[in-house]
């Protein structure tokens, strides 16, 4: 029987308040903002945040019928979140829960200047798998749930109420994939045994989908907070090599995920899968030829922008896209590609959605010349493809074609 939508997205859902800053030239945030100072700014935008939001509804710009799952409170902010989820999707998995406050975040974005977010969880603290309708779920091909570490009782008692949620999921026969957020070492998610929370979920994700920090942060907690020192707290992008992100990667497949990314910013997208048997029981949502998508490792660049407005929302973006894709039986190098261009729309603008373009649109932008970043890999083995706009591992096909 027909399931009714493409896809089920879950977990952290919030409300939005960007404030636009005006372009100062300044290239550090204690140039705006210093105690006792009053800053000029220009009008905010306010928009629904969050994965649930700014997944699923690139998702439904793309063309997918998507549903969503998460808690608000009965306050303004939770009102408001479900007015614009229903003119995006359904709204039926969002449950109003009373004398709750609705999490919201205040995303201080100014030019050039990476993004600082003042959030309040609120109602996701309390999301769990009782959250979930079996129902619904089953009329689902596929499942998406972002950002546990900002949702307490997902990361609480080693994540065994997460663990629930993708059980639930599987059950149902749903292809699944997971969004991770970067938690402050210093707060109780980061003191989270993450390690150990992802040897719990992952036998039930089929794609996992974190950043390369996210990734390097839970497998390697020591390591990831001493190169963080010694490189003043940078962001550590840059200084990976591709041998830290095959290892990286290779652990967690090997924790049970059969696809996992390592979302890169401005240095693209990674992804690496497991061989044809190690793909088996994907679900309804399994791709159309995955003889192409089994014993991969690619790397492809992220397009160039050359003016950013705002990186808010940018992996969300890119998952969209490269979700939308997979639906739609593309092959993995395709699905990269659409990955990273729906993630260069979502920068051209302040908020995370009004930038995203249609599925048609989008295909048509990737039909013409588009610029991306240099993305030189000196580690033996590795092919640059120009066919295909990527770079592929020593052991993928591509390499050996």
């Amino acid at each position: 029987m027909a399931r009714q939508y493409d896809v089920m997205v879950a977990g952290h859902l919030c409300f939005d308040v960007i404030p636009r800053f005006p372009d100062t030239g300044a290239t550090r945030i204690d140039e705006i903002l210093r105690p006792g100072k009053l800053v000029q700014m220009e009008e905010a935008m306010m928009s629904t945040g969050g994965p649930v939001s700014n997944t699923g509804i690139g998702l439904k710009k793309l063309g997918s019928n998507v549903c969503f799952c998460a808690r608000v409170g009965d306050d303004d902010f939770g009102k408001l979140t479900i007015d614009y989820l229903k003119t995006s999707g359904n709204a039926d998995g969002i449950h109003v829960v009373s004398n709750s406050a609705s999490s919201y975040t205040v995303a201080l974005a100014p030019p050039n200047i990476d993004r600082i977010f003042l959030h309040n969880p609120g109602t996701n603290n309390e999301f769990c798998a009782d959250d979930l309708t079996p129902e619904l779920i089953s009329q689902c091909k596929h499942f998406h749930f972002g950002y546990p570490p900002l949702m307490r009782r997902m990361y609480e008692n080693d994540g065994k109420e997460l663990q629930r949620v993708f059980e639930m999921a599987k059950l149902a026969g749903a292809t699944t994939s997971c969004d991770m957020a970067l938690p402050d070492p210093s707060s109780e998610s980061g003191k989270a045994s993450w390690r150990t929370i992802l040897e719990n979920i992952l036998p039930f994700v089929d794609i996992f989908l974190p950043s390369v920090e996210e990734a390097f942060f839970m497998l390697e907690p020591e390591d990831f907070l001493k190169m963080k020192e010694e490189k003043g707290g940078a962001e550590l992008i840059d200084y990976l090599t591709a041998a830290d992100y095959s290892r990286l990667a290779d652990k967690l497949l090997a924790l049970g995920a059969k696809m996992t990314s390592l979302k890169s910013g401005h240095r693209g997208f990674y992804f690496k899968t497991k061989d044809h048997a190690g793909l088996e029981g994907l679900g309804e949502a399994e791709p159309g030829d995955i003889g192409n998508w089994a014993s991969r490792e690619l790397w492809c660049p992220a397009f160039n922008a050359a003016q950013l407005a705002s990186a808010t929302g940018s992996g969300d973006s890119s998952i969209a896209g490269f979700l939308s894709a997979f639906f739609r039986g593309l092959t993995l190098e395709e699905s990269l590609r659409v990955a990273n261009c729906v993630g260069w729309q979502n920068v051209q603008e302040l908020d995370a959605l009004s930038g995203i373009k249609s599925w048609d649109q989008t295909i048509d932008m990737l039909q013409t010349p588009m610029r991306t970043n240099e993305l030189n890999i000196t580690m033996a083995g590795w092919v640059e493809s120009k066919e295909f706009g990527l770079w592929a591992g020593p052991n993928d096909p591509i390499a050996h074609s």
